[in-house]
């Protein structure tokens, strides 16, 4: 071989990356430090998975920020910590498959080092060797680290699911949009099929419109990507081997709300409103498009600490988790909070386990006994859209 025949194929691959959005050199570079594929995340020979949500933690710098909207008896001694440590207690009372934190994981204009903060308010998660992901709020950029620098860095942490933008879409809007298949119970007849899938989305933080104030939204590209996965996966969930019916359910999370969370009174949604819904002030359709797509069964979000329910529209949930961190606003003497969600398979003719049968949610509150409240189902393959009240628990 020539020299010139080994230059040549050297400055193609330099020519292609350099064209390249520095997000994909980003992912594509994680991927070979880290020995490419992590093991799939999978249902549980209990036939389970769940998954714990953690909305808002408003991380700071520590045991030095301070808490707001406490009670008088706990603010000598609250701070970050206290967030941290009802993580670990979360973690420790119900043991999930994967913790999904829904943005304003740092609040940034009190993080003086980014990337510092960062890695304490997900220190948690990742001392627990529990798979995470995590999208951005409003408030992760604006310490000293950008959108596209946090996201960048949460990709880099120890057991993340997390992705900096899909691989196969050059051009998407914001940092965080992904996707994550949940296989079956490894020897059933569905351990390398998708049978749970969920999809993360970057709601921006605020409109660059000059003409439109308020908070970001959702853009058309992030939808068609949305789009295209979902009918991918729904192809491959009714093609043979165990060719279904129907697609698999799907999850959405993201941090901001859409419009059409303010749907709901109090006779139509589970948990409670005590403020108001803080959504971009244009509809971009998203909501719509998971109707269309009709495998998304629940979306989870944050952003409006002070709500905590779940209302079903259009065979869609609409849920907030509840505030979680103790340095995000609250109301003294209303409880932090977290939502656990878990999905549930059938079980098989021949005594194996099957597809999705149920998802149900609760939450729990950081009180001397982490009381568990509002549980209930949220979606029954038998019953689509069925909305009935059960014990708390799961059970």
């Amino acid at each position: 071989m020539t020299m010139k025949e080994v230059k040549i194929p050297f400055l193609t691959v330099v020519v292609v990356a350099a064209l390249l959005p520095i997000w994909v050199l980003a992912a594509a570079k994680q991927h070979h430090q880290k020995g490419g594929e992590k093991k799939k995340l999978r249902f549980g020979s209990d036939g389970q998975f769940k998954i714990l949500q953690v909305a808002d933690m408003h991380y700071g710098n520590g045991k030095t920020t301070t808490c707001l909207d406490v009670l008088p008896s706990q603010f000598p001694t609250c701070s970050d910590l206290n967030t941290s440590a009802f993580v670990h207690r979360m973690i420790q009372a119900e043991k999930p498959n994967l913790i999904v934190f829904t943005g304003d994981n740092i609040y940034g204009f009190d993080a003086a080092d980014a990337a510092k903060s960062l890695n304490e308010a997900f220190a948690p998660a990742i001392s627990s060797n529990i798979p995470w992901a995590a999208v951005l709020g409003n408030h992760d950029q604006e310490s000293d680290l950008s959108r596209e620098g946090v996201m960048k860095h949460i990709v880099g942490l120890q057991n993340t699911r997390a992705q900096v933008n899909p691989l196969d879409q050059d051009v998407i809007d914001g940092f965080g949009n992904y996707n994550l298949e949940v296989s079956g119970v490894e020897g059933s007849g569905f351990e390398n099929k998708s049978v749970l899938n969920l999809y993360f989305l970057d709601s921006g933080d605020y409109s660059t419109v000059p003409s439109i104030g308020g908070y970001g939204w959702i853009k058309p590209s992030q939808q068609y990507w949305f789009e295209r996965t979902s009918a991918k996966l729904r192809k491959a969930y009714t093609s043979k081997p165990q060719a279904q019916k129907a697609p698999a359910p799907g999850l959405t999370f993201f941090h901001i709300p859409l419009p059409e969370f303010a749907s709901f009174d109090s006779s139509n949604f589970t948990g409670v409103r005590q403020e108001g819904i803080s959504s971009a002030s244009v509809n971009s359709g998203f909501f719509t498009t998971m109707v269309a797509a009709r495998d998304v069964k629940a979306a989870f979000i944050g952003h409006d600490h002070l709500n905590d329910f779940c209302g079903e529209l259009s065979g869609i949930n609409l849920c907030y988790a509840g505030g979680f961190g103790y340095h995000a606003y609250g109301k003294a003497g209303w409880d932090r909070r977290s939502r656990v969600v878990v999905a549930s398979l059938e079980k098989s003719e021949k005594g194996g386990w099957g597809a999705v049968k149920s998802i149900k949610t609760w939450k729990r509150l950081d009180d001397q006994h982490l009381t568990a409240i509002d549980g209930q189902v949220l979606w029954s393959k038998s019953s689509a859209g069925m909305r009935r009240k059960k014990p708390v628990g799961g059970t």
